[in-house]
């Protein structure tokens, strides 16, 4: 936001953390643009914090999605969020008593959670599926067990980092992938490189992990557009 200085100069303060919450949703939604089915009209969130709330209001924006499911180990504060989420986005929401349930079916699934051990299996994924995993963001997280990395097809935000923290490093060290088995980096699909998905039936997963550049860049962007004077 921008105030006054006491001097007459304008002061730019900027909140870091809603810079990377907005930028984590922001990744998410690109991921979904190329490994989402267009047509996408479902959706599963699991972890119902400002996070969730973020990817959610990006990929409404994004996918023709209608109706979804949220998961919580507070069940209260998931009901909070499908209330509030729903009269925000305009997807119909409702709690699901476990991260299984809330997933079954769903076309469209976030996980943003502070889990340390996986709780989404590969027979909870319905094909199709894209999956912006985005909680396990220091080497002790994890969400997806290894055998949703092995059906998929894995497109990372940076490869080498997601080895050293994501869960495609829990995936690697349990045996069920190689570092060769990732399709691809966000960037390489996005400029056209590689493809996102290909099939109908694929299991896209998105493994996000933050990447500190696109906070720079968005932290620049953003104080771009507030500092500057129409007519300068």
């Amino acid at each position: 936001m921008l105030s006054d200085a006491e001097d007459g100069a304008v002061l730019a303060v900027m909140d870091s953390g809603e810079i990377t919450l907005q930028r984590t949703a922001a990744a998410g939604a690109l991921a979904a643009r190329h490994g989402a089915r267009a047509d996408a009209a479902s959706i599963a969130v699991c972890g119902c914090g400002a996070q969730g709330r973020a990817q959610l209001a990006a990929l409404a924006h994004l996918l023709p999605l209608k109706r979804g499911r949220v998961w919580d180990l507070d069940s209260d504060k998931a009901a909070q969020f499908a209330r509030a989420m729903t009269a925000e986005s305009g997807v119909t929401l409702s709690v699901a008593g476990s991260a299984a349930e809330a997933v079954a079916g769903a076309e469209v699934i976030v996980t943003c959670t502070t889990a340390r051990a996986p709780f989404l299996r590969a027979a909870d994924v319905a094909p199709g599926a894209f999956v912006a995993a985005v909680g396990a963001d220091n080497p002790d997280k994890s969400e997806l067990h290894p055998d949703v990395l092995a059906r998929a097809v894995i497109i990372t935000d940076v490869t080498a980092q997601c080895l050293a923290m994501g869960d495609l490093r829990h995936a690697v060290a349990a045996g069920a992938v190689r570092p060769e088995s990732v399709h691809a980096e966000l960037a390489e699909v996005l400029s056209g490189h590689k493809p996102g998905r290909t099939t109908p039936e694929d299991i896209v997963v998105f493994d996000s992990t933050g990447t500190a550049i696109q906070d720079v860049a968005s932290a620049v962007w953003a104080y771009e557009r507030a500092s500057y004077v129409p007519g300068t």
